[in-house]
């Protein structure tokens, strides 16, 4: 699952293109940051995993938003006052969608390994960037990623996974989709990361129900109050942080395909921390998809630079 820092990455391009170029350590800094801040979102989306059993899918969720809300809110203390009545809109679909992606993320895990549900959580952004881009080689991605699904589901049907566990993991592929276009829309709406501040509150709300239901008292046990602070920690504050840092010297390109490593770290992550190992087609399959996600990204960069080429051709004509 993406963290919550994906946000606002045209401003992050264009702060990556104004930034001096230095050496390969300066090149190679943010990389790292922005890998270390998967590989916390994805270990702590193990640890999550093995926090389930005392506090439920959506109890520990609840604990995940509810802490980096209040940690957002006390980084950021966005201001409430001066928005349009269509800004709150933007924000509260953000946190609607957020809650959606991170819900229906956690009922996957704890019913198939971390691996391929990740790997087919990512399917939501690969069709997104696939439509964004309307260029006939993304079918090549798409038919590549489809037949990663195929190998994962046991070269045909998903017999091997949950049923269930497959459907929210796409769930929350579609969430995720949704996830990228609103978190856009609220970069431009909000300054910095308040949106991000006030979309994590709205989803931390929606779920506190959902969570009690389920949970009851055991969502306030000493342990389990800690647990889901270190969850909240490695999953949303961490990564934000690092990524933030980050994407003040990295292209977004970049950083997308970058993201499109998710599915193999969380593999990593699910067979060190919850000894969930993979077969060899599982394996392929995770591969495969991960290339059609850094395929359709570079394609759709390319089709970016090719227009402003083109712009910059017809503007030197002129």
């Amino acid at each position: 699952m993406a963290p919550v820092a994906a946000q606002q990455p045209e401003v992050a391009g264009a702060e990556a293109a104004a930034a001096p170029r230095g050496g390969l350590r300066a090149r190679l800094g943010p990389v790292g940051l922005v890998l270390a801040g998967s590989v916390s979102v994805q270990f702590g989306g193990a640890v999550a995993v093995s926090v389930m059993p005392r506090a439920g899918a959506l109890g520990i969720v609840t604990l995940r938003l509810a802490f980096a809300a209040l940690v957002l809110l006390a980084v950021c203390r966005p201001k409430l006052r001066g928005h349009a009545r269509a800004d709150w809109g933007t924000v509260v679909a953000f946190g609607v969608t957020m809650a959606g992606m991170n819900g229906l993320f956690y009922q996957s895990v704890a019913r198939i390994p971390m691996g391929p549900a990740v790997t087919l959580e990512v399917l939501g952004p690969l069709v997104l960037s696939v439509f964004a881009s309307r260029r006939a080689v993304n079918l090549v991605w798409a038919g590549l990623a489809l037949c990663g699904v195929f190998l994962l589901g046991g070269g045909g049907g998903f017999s091997g996974l949950d049923p269930a566990g497959v459907a929210y993991a796409l769930g929350a592929g579609a969430m995720w989709a949704a996830y990228i276009v609103f978190s856009a829309r609220t970069g431009r709406r909000f300054p910095q990361a308040d949106g991000l501040a006030l979309a994590m509150v709205v989803a931390a709300v929606l779920f506190l129900p959902l969570g009690i239901i389920e949970s009851g008292a055991r969502l306030v046990e000493p342990g389990t109050l800690a647990l889901g602070a270190v969850v909240a920690v490695l999953s949303s504050v961490l990564p934000y942080t690092l990524e933030l840092l980050a994407l003040r010297r990295l292209p977004s390109h970049t950083f997308a395909v970058l993201m499109s490593l998710e599915p193999a770290i969380a593999a990593v992550a699910g067979f060190l921390v919850l000894s969930q190992a993979l077969t060899l087609a599982e394996a392929l399959a995770i591969s495969l998809v991960i290339v059609a996600s850094m395929g359709a990204v570079r394609t759709q960069v390319g089709r970016g630079r090719g227009r402003a080429d083109a712009k910059a051709a017809r503007k030197a004509e002129g």
